[in-house]
């Protein structure tokens, strides 16, 4: 069974920071490319950040220059460092990752449970 477990969200003021970390649980080979997205009330989910296995990353034009996305692939892990919060970026904030579990030997997308940031004015 794999698991995405995230970390770190709460509640800050505008201006502030935080630190989004989620760890890959599991039996699996090939830990590709790992990324967070978001999902504010009545809105659709929306990328933020994602990272290839080799360190190449992307960004949402929102989140540029505030965010930064990094991985520790020893400890299958990644990590989103979000500066200069603001309001909007408040939303419910999701790990994903592509990978081959063992059980299926197929490439697959997994999902974690969510982690809520709030973000006051």
């Amino acid at each position: 069974q794999v698991q995405l477990v995230e970390s770190g969200g709460g509640s800050v003021q505008a201006g502030g920071s935080l630190r989004l970390s989620c760890v890959a649980f599991g039996s699996f080979f090939g830990l590709n490319a790992m990324g967070w997205y978001r999902q504010a009330p009545t809105k659709p989910r929306e990328l933020v950040a994602n990272i290839t296995s080799g360190g190449s990353t992307n960004y949402a034009d929102s989140v540029k220059g505030r965010f930064t996305i990094s991985r520790d692939n020893a400890k299958k892990t990644v990590y989103l460092q979000m500066n200069s919060l603001k309001p909007e970026d408040t939303a419910v904030y999701y790990c994903n990752a592509d990978l081959v579990p063992i059980a299926t030997m197929r490439r697959s997308e997994y999902w974690g449970q969510g982690t809520q940031v709030t973000v006051s004015s």
